[in-house]
């Protein structure tokens, strides 16, 4: 069960985060540019309106359509989340993640059945016309009758969410946020859930308190903080330069090991981010577009004018009370010398994966590090080989990559093993390196020793 709602919203996560730099550039046009703005412009705030209700959804109901069936698939599925956004009056983005693998989808059904069938010359205009006439039906089907469903769907789910916020009981939305972040499903509530409904807040209100349910880095800087000054053993040692990438770099995963280490402390990550949320409640805060990665710096260039203040002191806060409660935890409850390395094989059996692997490959020129969305992990792991690479003198170059776009000119490609079924379909000539975690890998000093060699 777990793992097939990792899958899904990995799916889901997979449609937005390809995307996130569109987000925060219509974030930031929006947080100059409205009449609330830092500078308001009547004439560049028009951009607002039409890039949150034309341009974003179509760039998802593109990458929707793609993952399922690559480009003629992201063509479709365009087109048809055109059908859910004519139709409604709000931001489709709920329908964009529909249609745009609903799409892709049928063509590729229909691509199928056409396969070894077209004669010889036709190949083209065939191929155009079956998806302009897919197109066609699935965008008037989108139009007549998904984009009512779809809007009836997110007036309800607006309207519990509104509740929620009404009754004062936002706080709780932490006992699932922080549980379901270290289970990994943090892309999934962010960029799947909590994404789409702070983009609609945002285009009534300016801004959005879900922006930073997810990604505040208190709950997880005060779990560090603590094992830093009250842990002991390998734990200890690690925890400042985990700060900095967590905190500073805005990689949440870094800090998912230490929380397993001591189950327990999943009380302190869910009390510090109610106790943020609270604080966000309190002080109105809110962010004008979603912070990816979940940085301090991601955070402030997001806040609103005269919005900092509330968000910064919602982190703080969070992560003060979640420090005090792990340092009590760890005093109670820590073992004489924690197993970082356990916990960390315990992080990768919750993703699925086991040792890593390798399939030897002569000739390296290019490797490869690709994670969902090519920025988080990923990026983390190739910097630090590609800082071994260079220490070594090896003329070998090493970049970062969503898994679907994965070059095909790649001679190594290295995927988290839940991942490299999907990356050995996208370039089966490659060599692929399965592994565990991109942190502090024997198997990248392995690896250059090879390439020595």
């Amino acid at each position: 069960m777990r793992a097939k709602i990792q899958a899904f919203g990995r799916f889901l996560s997979g449609m937005v985060m390809p995307n996130i730099g569109a987000f925060i550039a219509w974030g930031l046009i929006t947080a100059f540019f409205i009449p609330t703005g830092w500078t308001p412009n009547e004439h560049l705030g028009k951009l607002v309106g039409p890039m949150i209700t034309y341009l974003l959804p179509l760039l998802i109901g593109y990458t929707g359509g793609k993952m399922v069936h690559d480009v003629r698939g992201g063509v479709v599925g365009a087109v048809a989340t055109m059908g859910v956004i004519v139709g409604s009056d709000i931001p489709m983005f709920m329908g964009a993640m529909i249609m745009g693998p609903l799409g892709g989808y049928v063509i590729k059904k229909v691509d199928e059945a056409l396969k070894d069938r077209i004669p010889a010359g036709f190949e083209m205009l065939v191929n155009n016309f079956s998806a302009g006439i897919v197109g066609m039906i699935v965008t008037i089907l989108a139009y007549s009758a998904i984009g009512p469903v779809v809007l009836g769907l997110n007036k309800v789910l607006a309207a519990g969410v509104q509740a929620i916020v009404n009754m004062g009981l936002l706080p709780l939305a932490s006992i699932f946020i922080e549980p379901g972040k270290i289970l990994f499903l943090n892309n999934a509530i962010n960029h799947g859930i909590l994404g789409p409904l702070g983009v609609a807040e945002v285009a009534q209100k300016g801004k959005s308190i879900f922006f930073l349910l997810e990604t505040n880095p208190g709950p997880g800087l005060g779990v560090l903080l603590a094992y830093w000054l009250v842990g002991k053993g390998m734990a200890k040692q690690s925890a400042p330069g985990a700060i900095i990438i967590h905190f500073f770099g805005g990689i949440h995963e870094i800090y998912f090991p230490y929380v397993l280490m001591n189950p327990i402390l999943v009380i302190a990550v869910i009390l510090g981010g109610a106790a943020g949320v609270f604080t966000f409640a309190a002080l109105g805060a809110g962010l004008v577009a979603t912070p990816s990665p979940g940085s301090i710096f991601a955070e402030i260039a997001m806040a609103p004018k005269g919005g900092l203040i509330p968000v910064l002191a919602g982190i703080a806060l969070s992560a003060l009370v979640s420090f005090l409660v792990s340092s009590l935890l760890l005093k109670r409850f820590a073992q004489d010398e924690e197993d970082l390395d356990a916990a960390k094989q315990m992080v990768s059996q919750l993703k699925g994966g086991r040792a890593h692997e390798v399939t030897k490959r002569p000739k390296i020129r290019k490797i490869v590090f690709a994670c969902d969305g090519g920025m988080g992990s990923s990026a983390m792991g190739a910097s630090v080989l590609r800082r071994k690479i260079k220490e070594a003198g090896l003329d070998i170059e090493v970049v970062h990559t969503a898994i679907n776009e994965i070059p095909e000119d790649a001679d190594i490609v290295i995927t988290h093993r839940e991942l490299t079924a999907r990356a050995k379909a996208k370039v089966p000539g490659a060599e692929h390196v399965s592994i565990e975690t991109f942190v502090n890998n024997p198997i990248y000093d392995e690896l250059v020793d090879r390439l020595k060699k």
